[in-house]
């Protein structure tokens, strides 16, 4: 399947669904999934018995994000099938059999990112999930299962739960279902080697006592069990909603060109010569308002909210339509007081579920950044308003330069805000700050500190907090040298080099999720007992068997 033949475009709603049904009822949401067969988002394959591609991925993603801000009353969510006795079998294999190398990652990446959403969501936000398992699930069908809070099988003698790529396709898991398996529902080791060498998985009493799932009900008692245990779970969201005052999510406004991408915050324009792409960050154009009652009138024009979905909507068209650009070199322009003052009124109303859903927006499209493989390196120059929550993506790069120009008629500075010590975390759990600093408490002091103020070139430099600071004289060419430099290196190493140094302390699931896609599924995905002729991707489904390279690399 060739990658390049269509530009894939993120952006959907629910008039647009083919795969997925939204029903909200008080506080509980349905998110049915009832894939269309023929509504692949490429050719050459059928989506059978509620596999799914990138497109059913797409969906479920908006769907997260209309539940999140456009019915703020609900405190859970229940996901489901509407198809008689299927859950979920999982990524299409056939598709998976079509697909370049690079399409099979960022499709990994796509979907492990929207189910940590979900755990985001129910860590930092309430939203409470739960998948009611009213048939067959397998694969990914079952590591989406495994990002809810909470797993509900139907006992009826044929439904189980299963992660058979091993021995069906000669992969792994890769939408996280080794690592939740293990770290998050805490199943024994080798309970979990049987499991996941297992075509026909689990069911039943066995599988609630290897922990697989929580609980198995009759077919009788099923929904009304599911529909209880939906309700005592959402007792412990921290949403505040209620019905009719959500903020409806209209269709992010782009201008896409051959060498550009445009909206009102982010602008990102493409040099394919040099295989780099130039990004400039908007401040918003004016103070903005501090009170909820002007905030909700502004609804999604909000300028956190609007930055947000323009930043995370450029991110993923670039990840996925424009492969070579692996250098991302970010600016910023406007005013840095609009930018504090806004972080400012989104902290200090992060209370409210619009706020707090706002606020969980800016995080999640931040660590998309973190986890995305491209170079990013920030300039911070004359104009630049790299502050408090924009501040972030300067911390997030691979190196920042800032110019020491005193002569300019307002120097170049940074400034530290609230939002950098904690507010944004990282998918590690730390800040960027207490990343960059191996959360030393000595140096976490003296910055928190200087809070608030003004950071020349010079003392942003010593106090560690960009790369390097060169004078007016110097400045175009080291800037040059360096973009130079890495446009020379192989974009492979980059994406393990970048990868380790971003995620350099302790480990979590989430780092270990995105860790083992980098460095094992991307390996085994390259393997010929995998995608080889005659690799178990590739004759999947032909009633052959696959031929093994029986050697251990």
């Amino acid at each position: 399947m060739n990658d390049a033949h269509s530009i894939v475009d993120f952006r959907t709603d629910p008039s647009q669904y083919r795969h997925w049904q939204l029903t909200v009822e008080g506080e509980l949401a349905r998110l049915a999934m009832d894939v269309a067969e023929d509504g692949g988002l490429r050719e050459g394959y059928k989506l059978k018995l509620n596999s799914y591609d990138l497109g059913v991925d797409i969906e479920l993603h908006d769907a997260l994000q209309r539940i999140r801000f456009e019915h703020p009353e609900v405190r859970t969510v229940v996901l489901t099938s509407n198809k008689d006795r299927i859950f979920c079998s999982g990524a299409n294999i056939f598709m998976l059999g079509l697909s370049s190398h690079a399409w099979k990652v960022n499709f990994c990446k796509f979907t492990n990112e929207t189910r940590n959403g979900m755990e985001d969501s129910s860590r930092h936000g309430g939203l409470k999930f739960v998948a009611a398992v009213n048939g067959a699930c397998a694969g990914g069908g079952y590591e989406l299962a495994l990002a809810c809070d909470e797993i509900l099988l139907i006992d009826d003698r044929s439904s189980a739960v299963s992660l058979p790529e091993v021995p069906l396709l000669g992969v792994l898991p890769g939408t996280g279902g080794l690592t939740r398996v293990t770290d998050k529902r805490k199943v024994r080791h080798d309970q979990a080697d049987i499991f996941c060498t297992l075509v026909e998985g689990v069911r039943g009493e066995r599988a609630k006592n290897w922990r697989l799932v929580d609980e198995i009900y009759k077919p009788a008692v099923f929904e009304a069990s599911v529909q209880q245990r939906a309700v005592e779970l959402g007792k412990a969201s921290r949403r505040n909603g209620k019905a009719g005052e959500g903020v409806t999510l209209t269709p992010v406004q782009r201008e896409l060109l051959d060498n550009s991408l445009r909206y009102k915050y982010v602008e990102v324009t493409i040099d394919r010569e040099k295989r780099q792409a130039e990004w400039v960050l908007h401040a918003p154009q004016e103070a903005g308002p501090t009170q909820m009652s002007d905030i909700l009138a502004l609804g999604d024009a909000w300028w956190p909210l609007q930055f947000s979905r323009e930043l995370d909507d450029a991110m993923l068209h670039m990840r996925s339509n424009e492969l070579e650009i692996g250098i991302w070199v970010f600016r910023s322009q406007g005013k840095a007081e609009h930018v504090l003052m806004a972080d400012q009124t989104l902290l200090a109303h992060q209370d409210h579920w619009f706020a707090l859903e706002t606020l969980g927006m800016l995080r999640r499209t931040l660590a998309r950044l973190d986890v995305t493989s491209r170079s990013l390196i920030t300039l911070l120059e004359e104009g630049s308003c790299f502050v408090g929550s924009l501040l972030e993506v300067a911390l997030a790069s691979d190196r920042s330069y800032m110019l020491d120009d005193p002569e300019l008629a307002q120097p170049v500075t940074l400034t530290l805000g609230a939002m950098n010590f904690g507010s944004l975390p990282m998918v590690s759990g730390e800040s960027r700050l207490g990343r960059r600093f191996y959360q030393d408490s000595d140096t976490m002091q003296t910055l928190q500190d200087v809070m608030g103020e003004a950071i020349d070139a010079q003392q942003a430099e010593r106090r560690g907090l960009v790369t390097a600071s060169p004078d007016a004289l110097d400045w175009e060419d080291e800037v040059r040298l360096v973009l130079e430099e890495r446009r020379a290196l192989s974009p492979d190493s980059l994406t393990g080099l970048e990868a380790n140094l971003r995620f350099s302390g302790p480990e979590n699931l989430e780092t270990r999720v995105f860790g083992r896609l980098t460095a094992w599924q991307n390996w085994i995905f390259n393997r010929p007992n995998a995608v080889g002729e005659k690799g178990a991707l590739n004759v999947y489904g032909t009633g052959q068997s696959a031929a093994f390279d029986w050697k251990r690399v």
